[in-house]
């Protein structure tokens, strides 16, 4: 499984339906709607890394309302317990 994560500038008066659009392709897993130089973060899953092509440049990108993208492919996952246990250490056996 490859995790991508594309960024999306989008017209500033269509970002609600764009985000909509995006979240119903069936490769996409969810879509943020955020604050600076990016208007939109799109979590994109595909099995190899040749369908990636084809979910950002011929779905993504063609759909009304996305300016531009930039993908940034994941080259490992770190799960939400893996990073508390990473700010954890030392703190296991402090004096209350």
């Amino acid at each position: 499984m490859v995790t991508t994560v594309v960024l999306a500038v989008c017209d500033i008066h269509r970002i609600p339906e764009t985000a909509q659009a995006i979240a119903d392709l069936p490769h996409v897993s969810e879509v943020y709607s955020v604050a600076g130089d990016f208007d939109l973060v799109i979590m994109v899953r595909v099995r190899q890394h040749e369908d990636l092509a084809q979910v950002v440049t011929e779905e993504i990108a063609r759909i009304e309302g996305v300016e531009r993208t930039q993908t940034l492919v994941a080259f490992k996952v770190y799960s939400r317990h893996d990073v508390e246990a990473l700010f954890s250490i030392g703190l296991e056996d402090e004096p209350a």
